[in-house]
Order: C-alpha cells, then structure tokens, then sequence
C-alpha cells in the first residue's frame, strides 16, 4: 500500500539528515531514527560545503543543569559527553572563528553559553569524557586527537583561514609548531577560563594577564570536594562492616552491642578522616605545609584526629593497642584519600603524582597492616587468649 509523504515530515527528513526519497513508510522510519538522534542542545543543523553539522544553542535547559549538578557529585561524569566532530553557533562562516573543546559535556556546555551572541565554529575533540584540563595531562586532548579531529570533519575545507582556537588549559597536550607543520592552521591558545571568551574576541584575540592567570580558589576547590566525598563514602560500608564484625566477634559468636559499643568510636574517626581528606584538606590546600598531598592529607588528619579523639575516643584512649592502631591508620587514611585530589589541582604535575604513588601506596599498606594486626591482638587479649 503507498501513501502519501507528509510535507512536513519530509522537510524535517532533508533537514537534519539528507535522506534520499523512497518508500515512504522507508522514509518515516528513518525519520524517526533520526529524531531520536538530534542531542538535545541542538536547535537544527546548517551546511557546510563538506555536509550538514548541528547548529548548537547556546542556553541551557534544566536537563543542563541537573546534569552538571550530577557531572559534580559522582561517577556519572564519566559518561557525561557529546560526540566529538564538528558543531555551529550561530550563523558560522568560512570566516568564523574555530573554538576546540573537550568531549566532557559540562566543558562543552560552558563554552556554547559563553559564545552566545557569536558566530563560530566548535571543534570537539575525543577525550573519553574527560575535562580540557585533566584530558591534556592524561594525552586525550593531544596534538594526534586534535589533527586527527581536524582531518575527520574536513575542516580546511569548511573554513577560509587558517587559525584555530585552543583552550589555555590544553597547552599542555597540544604542540603548536606540529599543528601547523602537519595541518597549515596556526594555533592560538585562548583564556583560561571560557567566561573571558567575549573579551578576549573584543580585544583582537589578545590576553590580558588575568585572562591568562590560573587560579584555583577555595570556592573552585570546594566546587570539587563532591568528587572527593563521594567515591570515599561509597567504600565507607565496606569499612564499617569490618569493624562492626571486628568489635563484635566474640568465643561465643557475633554480639550486636559489642560490635556497636567497640566499633562506634572507630566509625566515627573514620568519617573524621575522610572529611579530613576530602573536603578539609582540599579547602585548606595552599596554607598546609609541603607540596606533597600526601603530606598534606596526614598533616590535616592528625589535626582532625586531636580534634576528635577527645569526643569520640574515650574507650580508645584507655587502651594502648586501640590508641596506636587508631593515630596510624585514621591519619593515613586522611592522606590516601587527599593524594586522590591531586588530578584537580595545578600544584602536582604527573611526574609528582607517579612518585607520590610509589611512595604512598606501599606505607599506606603497611600503616594498615600493622593497625590490623594491633587490632588482632588486642581482641585476642581481650577474650583472654593471651
């Protein structure tokens, strides 16, 4: 049976995706496939002299800000990205300006809000989901991912010039001489920050001190603590199951009040900790001594640890092995989940984190190891069996 092509339908068909007229239930099935595909930021799609691209709008809707607000929270950032490839704002043309950005959604949402009002082009490179910043320091947002971008989406031939526009952030990641010598496009490194966007464009594409000065203040470092606090609270049942079955295990079986009376204390220093580690240590970073996070993390865990013993530790302190056990474990706990904050900092390059780490994780064990076997020997004695 043939029937009819609904005008709009098909308009809407050669609009987002140039499909060839045919059977028309063909054609209403492959429409549908397509809508589902437009990614919500985009308000239609332009040509190019390569083909159709999305034209992205630059406001947010509430799916964007829910989305940045879980990107902040969680592991959820991981999956948080568009595809890479070649977007439009505005009325681009062969004229308009190039801006490079990451994959990770929350980088490219801020970057299509600051550009509203202009005309320009998005090149989004492939980082796996991962921030300008954090992408360039782990070799995704590359010299190879950003030629290899440029050459996919045909871009010499989408614009007139020869000059495009990369985060300051990703310097790290890009070699600019090899960028021109492999692509003939000169590479521009723009502000720090997107918001500064506007003014660098009105100043001739210069920056001023400021635009190019990296600063990570306590509101950007308490913005990040979300990140620290919750992989350390998703493992943290795991550790109160151990103590609670620790304290409670008795010759005679696993006594609720014992576990409760014995193990509430060191769940409470425990919390200790990794507020310790994840949110004070991040928000006091600049004004504790070292330039280790290490260092950083235990220096602030045993000022946690004075401060919470005298409240939660009265059993504790009666008993010599518990008080050991307690000033060696909690305090490098506080240090191991602080060196996790280093990938969000300026202060750590990667060269300083793999050192930290080969030192770190090998006392960490030992600390642990050694608090256990305190705690070992003390339930031994108490169940006098030495």
């Amino acid at each position: 049976m043939n029937l009819p092509i609904d005008r709009k339908i098909k308009s809407n068909i050669i609009k987002f995706s140039r499909v060839k007229e045919g059977d028309p239930m063909q054609t209403v099935q492959t429409l549908k496939f397509i809508r589902k595909e437009v990614p919500p930021y985009a308000s239609g799609t332009m040509g190019t002299t390569t083909g159709s691209v999305f034209r992205i709008s630059s406001d947010w809707s509430r799916a964007d800000y829910w989305g940045m607000i879980k990107s902040r929270i969680g592991a959820f950032r991981m999956n948080y990205a568009v595809s890479p490839g070649l977007y439009a704002v505005g009325e681009p043309t062969k004229d308009s300006d190039i801006f490079v950005s990451a994959n990770y959604k929350l980088s490219f949402d801020i970057l299509r809000r600051e550009l509203k009002g202009f005309n320009a082009w998005v090149l989004v490179l492939d980082t796996k989901s991962i921030n300008v910043w954090c992408a360039a320091g782990k070799g995704t947002f590359s010299t190879d991912e950003l030629i290899s971008r440029m050459s996919a989406t045909k871009l010499g031939t989408v614009v007139g010039h020869r000059s495009i526009i990369v985060p300051q952030l990703g310097a790290v990641g890009v070699n600019a001489a090899e960028v021109q010598k492999r692509t003939g496009f000169r590479v521009f490194f723009g502000p720090v920050r997107a918001k500064d966007i506007p003014s660098y464009i009105q100043a001739g594409y210069t920056k001023t001190k400021e635009m190019s000065t990296i600063r990570f203040t306590m509101r950007d470092r308490i913005i990040l603590t979300p990140m620290e606090i919750n992989p350390a609270m998703k493992k943290f049942p795991w550790f109160a199951v151990g103590v609670l079955f620790l304290f409670g295990l008795q010759p005679s079986g696993i006594l609720f009040k014992k576990a409760w009376s014995g193990g509430m204390p060191f769940l409470a220093l425990g919390l200790t900790a990794v507020l310790a580690g994840a949110f004070l240590t991040p928000v006091l970073l600049p004004f504790v001594p070292s330039r280790s996070f290490a260092v950083k993390g235990w220096i602030i865990g045993l000022l946690a640890m004075s401060t919470a013993m005298p409240l939660f530790g009265p059993s504790i302190r009666g008993e010599i092995l518990l008080l050991v056990a307690s000033w060696l474990f909690f305090p490098a706990m506080s240090s191991y989940i602080a060196l996790q904050f280093t990938g969000s900092t300026t202060f750590t390059g990667m060269s300083g984190v793999k050192k930290e780490l080969k030192i770190g994780i090998p006392l960490y064990l030992s600390l642990a190891g050694i608090s256990l076997a305190l705690l070992v020997i003390y339930k031994i004695k108490a169940w006098s069996m030495l």
